[in-house]
């Protein structure tokens, strides 16, 4: 007994001096706070509260997660909500699809309501709609196998893993994979998915010195039959009028061997292609492209003014309809997965809910229609968003950030510091650790899935056979007074002219 007595008297004294030892290491470092507080004068807080004004800086980073788990409720958070995150990790998981007890969503004005048929068909009547071909006067016409697919998200924006997943999760699933504009990597080609190349401005993987095409190089990755589709880069919804932004600590000696551009140097894109400066450039630079790559071959844009669209448009009439994009993909301007300035993402260029209608407008008023093939993107992560971009005009649908959310994305908010702590946006080794590629890839499956399975609920409760036949008169639209009104009625294409 007296040796356990002694024993534990020993352990209070050793206790007892690491205590004070470090209440007096906290003493001796806020003195040191103090001095430099008080002496300092960039941060005028600090100065006029030496030490406490620290905390400040720190409750205020705290704040972003308390308010995700305590505080926001389920239908407050941006850029998405809470409800809309767990939609999309609950059906990723095949768990159930079903809420009980009624709707929480806010019916503001603006709101879109699907107007259901009185009749709608029995699951026995339902016939197989023709397939949708992309470019069928190119040498290699492109046939998508789904109608929603995953946008552009380069190898370097995003981590090893996670590319590795989505082109698995794509191959599982019989969707396209949007390499995003840094170059195609063996990453994205893993799954042996169909792969849309993307040339950003910068045309990373198929470049010569001065920022125009390399024919060669374009003809090489194009050699490759999972290349399907080529996509020429204007701008997009993160930030319109300026190019990709990868910080320098995500360019790799990998990544910058893809992309032709110096390791450890931010690649930073021009605010356009060197070599389309008018419309009349732009379609050579169409022209060349599909030439070189024998692939349908198309524009994505974030669309702002429309005059310029407007002049687009005419010069392939006057060229003729050949001579048109085979498929414009319009992305909406609130922002995306790519990092940018704040002014750009609050600030730049149409949402999706209002240049998507437009773009079809322009396109029927141009007698294009038939002849260019329409995607959009841009925070369309739920079924109910998808078949919305179908009743406003969409061929086919792209997202990001929803397959983000596939991955295990917890919108932390840490897409351009590589801290990513789920290894979706990091190259960091021990982060990316907890993103395994293989079950990843099944959650990316399941999303594709069961959006198409709800959006073509939604089609057949609104009397048609599939989304693509899903009009503008299926929608209606929350009022101000409460009322709705149906979409083709509400919307107004006058008010651009």
């Amino acid at each position: 007994m007296e040796d356990v007595a002694t024993f534990a008297s020993r352990g209070l004294d050793l206790l007892g001096s690491l205590f004070l030892f470090v209440i007096g290491v906290l003493v001796i470092a806020g003195i040191i706070l103090f001095i430099i507080d008080v002496n300092q004068t960039s941060n005028a807080v600090h100065r006029n509260y030496p030490v406490i004004g620290r905390f400040r800086n720190l409750f205020s980073r705290l704040g972003e997660f308390f308010r995700q788990y305590f505080f926001s409720q389920d239908r407050e958070e941006m850029p998405f909500n809470r409800a809309e995150r767990e939609w999309v990790y609950e059906v990723c998981e095949e768990g159930k699809d079903v809420v009980p007890f009624g709707s929480t969503k806010v019916l503001s004005p603006g709101t879109p309501i699907f107007a259901n048929g009185l009749f709608p068909r029995l699951e026995e009547e339902h016939e197989t709609l023709p397939a949708f071909i992309i470019g069928p006067q190119t040498p290699h016409p492109y046939a998508p196998k789904s109608f929603f697919n995953i946008s552009a998200m380069s190898y370097g924006s995003l981590s090893k893993p996670a590319i590795q997943a989505l082109s698995h999760g794509a191959s599982m699933a019989g969707c396209w994979l949007n390499t995003g504009e840094g170059g195609v990597s063996p990453f994205h080609l893993e799954g042996e998915c169909d792969i849309i190349y993307q040339l950003g401005t910068a045309k990373f993987g198929a470049r010569n010195e001065d920022g125009t095409l390399n024919e060669e190089k374009l003809r090489k990755i194009c050699e490759n039959h999972h290349i399907r589709m080529v996509e020429i880069k204007l701008s997009q919804g993160a930030k319109p009028g300026k190019g990709g932004i990868l910080p320098a600590d995500k360019v790799t000696k990998e990544i910058a061997e893809i992309r032709g551009i110096p390791e450890g140097k931010a690649a930073i894109s021009p605010n356009r292609h060197v070599d389309a400066s008018n419309p009349e450039e732009l379609l050579d630079l169409i022209d060349q492209v599909r030439r070189v790559s024998e692939r349908p071959t198309g524009l994505k844009m974030c669309i702002g003014n429309p005059a310029p669209i407007l002049e687009f448009l005419e010069a392939i009439q006057k060229r003729g309809k050949e001579s048109a994009p085979d498929y414009i993909v319009v992305d909406g301007g609130d922002g995306g997965t790519g990092a940018a300035p704040l002014p750009l993402i609050d600030n730049t260029g149409l949402t999706v809910r209002e240049s998507l209608p437009l773009m079809d407008d322009l396109l029927r008023e141009h007698g294009l229609r038939d002849r260019v093939a329409l995607v959009a993107s841009g925070k369309l992560i739920t079924s109910a968003d998808v078949a919305w971009a179908f009743c406003a005009g969409a061929d086919l649908v792209n997202a990001a950030r929803g397959f983000m959310f596939s991955l295990g994305c917890i919108q932390a908010l840490k897409c351009d510091q590589n801290t990513c702590p789920t290894g979706v946006t990091t190259h960091n080794k021990r982060l990316q650790r907890g993103l395994n590629p293989s079950n990843k890839a099944v959650r990316v499956k399941n999303y594709v899935q069961n959006i198409q399975k709800e959006v073509e609920m939604i089609a057949h409760a609104c009397g048609v056979e599939g989304p693509r036949e899903l009009q503008r008169e299926h929608l209606m639209v929350i009022q101000s007074s409460g009322r709705s009104k149906p979409f083709n009625q509400v919307w107004d294409r006058s008010r651009y002219n």
